[in-house]
């Protein structure tokens, strides 16, 4: 059997590296990859908090399946966000200002 100090320090390297990656990127797919990350280490956490806490229901694991569920429509969602961006602008650079009358917006 594992030490049960492992699987917390797993979780807390990905929250971290998803944290670093959310913060130190300006590409609109790493900061997606960072969030994941973060998703994945909490989906860690609670499986392992349900498992070493003797819970008789799983709920951590049934909490686990609903995080990644909403994580898989999560990225559904920010790809076509992303690419639909890259249409507009030609990159996907979050730091880089939007132009207003690039698309006829603005007056």
């Amino acid at each position: 059997m594992i030490h049960p100090a492992l699987p917390y320090a797993v979780a807390a390297a990905l929250i971290g590296i998803g944290t670093y990656g959310i913060l130190a990127r300006r590409n609109a797919v790493l900061v997606l990859i960072g969030v994941e990350l973060v998703l994945g280490g909490a989906g860690l956490l609670l499986v392992t908090a349900g498992a070493l806490g003797g819970d008789r229901w799983s709920s951590g694991n049934v909490l686990t399946l609903f995080v990644i569920t909403i994580a898989a429509a999560e990225v559904v969602l920010a790809l076509a966000v992303i690419v639909a961006v890259f249409r507009a602008r030609g990159h996907i650079d979050i730091t880089a200002p939007a132009d207003p009358g690039a698309n006829g917006g603005g007056s």
